[in-house]
């Protein structure tokens, strides 16, 4: 089995992975998951997700992995019962007291262990097996020597990330947040203090940020020495970076499927990657120890772009209903790509408003217009500025 698993903080971008390409996604619930900030979904979301995904024969993971306080175990029992009612199909866990309850309960529910556990050997996986886990999501500091050690001796469900922001701590066992802002990391709060600038003794100022996890280059070395799920970290992500990461990585496993993979086609990937990541990323632990090269200390760039322009709501064959997102105009060269669609090119020669008025400029967000184009587009699909040359795809 080979799945790609997505984030999804709220019903708009699990709607969007499942569009992309996505075979699964994980999600929160209001309590109990590590992502405090991201909007969540309540108990009756939460169903309503389930029935949507097991609709399209896709899965549904539930994060239940915050480190649990006496005061956070109130409700858990009742809140994984329902999960089991809404037939989730698996939580992922870090806290031995979830899986305990689950056991104690005989509550019918799929265990995954989360990368918060920080698991790293295959010792320690043979453990949590015998507890009933069914997957272990390893460590972002797992090498490639480690998975395949782990894999070799237990034979266990693997799943690891490969994109999205790493922790300067290990794997999210980290209390600067707490210590600096009084909100607890552990419990979903964090402020991500290591994103900080700092200052020493002497008004120096320095930064302790890794660069972004990026494993384009690693998925079929991955694939061969045993991953079974490709995670992509990030909850709070907008649409538009969910769907660009996604169809890029859809298409590598593809590629891999198919024994069509190029380096061509994985360094058109790595510049995709990288443009929408805005930070750089690179392999971090999978190759050995990261250096100096895969951390930030000084002059990080971060800066937010304005590629996404619109949202494809309609098409035909030679005009595109369009939801604007940022400022475009006649004469821009722009790509629209989609989920099972060719990206198509070209320059934009003809702009009008709903009810037919001729436009110049598009620069009102979530206003619609209708723009000629060259060929008919998938719904869904999303207009960006030209970024690099289109390679072919499939």
């Amino acid at each position: 089995m080979i799945e790609l698993l997505s984030p999804a903080g709220d019903r708009e971008r699990l709607e969007f992975a499942f569009l992309y390409g996505a075979d699964a996604v994980y999600l929160g619930g209001k309590n109990f998951g590590l992502r405090a900030n991201a909007t969540n979904f309540s108990n009756e979301e939460l169903r309503e997700s389930v029935e949507y995904a097991h609709s399209l024969g896709k899965k549904v993971y539930v994060t239940v992995n915050i480190v649990f306080h006496n005061e956070d175990i109130e409700g858990l029992v009742d809140y994984l019962k329902f999960l089991e009612e809404i037939a989730v199909d698996a939580i992922i866990v870090s806290d031995p007291i979830v899986i305990k309850k689950v056991r104690e309960e005989n509550i019918a529910l799929e265990i995954h262990l989360s990368t918060q556990a920080s698991t790293l050997n295959a010792r320690t996986v043979k453990f949590y097996v015998d507890q009933g886990v069914k997957r272990v999501v390893l460590a972002r500091e797992a090498s490639k020597k480690d998975i395949e050690r782990i894999k070799t001796d237990t034979g266990v469900d693997i799943e690891c990330f490969i994109q999205g922001a790493m922790c300067t701590s290990f794997s999210g066992r980290c209390v600067m947040s707490n210590y600096a802002t009084n909100r607890d990391s552990n419990r979903g709060g964090c402020a991500q203090i290591c994103r900080w600038s700092f200052c020493d003794d002497e008004n120096r100022e320095f930064e302790m940020m890794p660069k972004d996890l990026n494993m384009a280059t690693n998925i079929e070395s991955m694939i061969q020495v045993g991953v079974n799920s490709f995670k992509i970290e990030g909850r709070m992500r907008s649409i538009y970076y969910i769907a660009t990461v996604l169809h890029t990585y859809r298409r590598i496993i593809d590629k891999i499927k198919t024994n069509t993979l190029s380096d061509e086609y994985i360094s058109y990937a790595k510049n995709i990657i990288n443009r929408v990541a805005n930070r750089e990323s690179v392999s971090q632990f999978y190759h050995g120890l990261p250096t100096e090269k895969e951390q930030y200390f000084s002059g990080r760039q971060e800066d937010s772009n304005q590629d996404f322009l619109g949202l494809v709501k309609d098409s035909d064959e030679k005009t595109a209903t369009v939801e604007v997102r940022n400022y475009f105009k006649i004469g821009d060269t722009v790509q629209i790509f989609g989920p099972k669609m060719d990206t198509i090119e070209f320059t934009i020669e003809n702009i009008t408003s709903e009810d037919g008025t001729p436009l110049e400029v598009c620069n009102h967000p979530k206003e619609i217009v209708k723009i000629k184009i060259p060929s008919k587009c998938d719904i869904g699909s999303m207009m960006r500025i030209k970024m690099f040359d289109i390679f072919e795809e499939r």
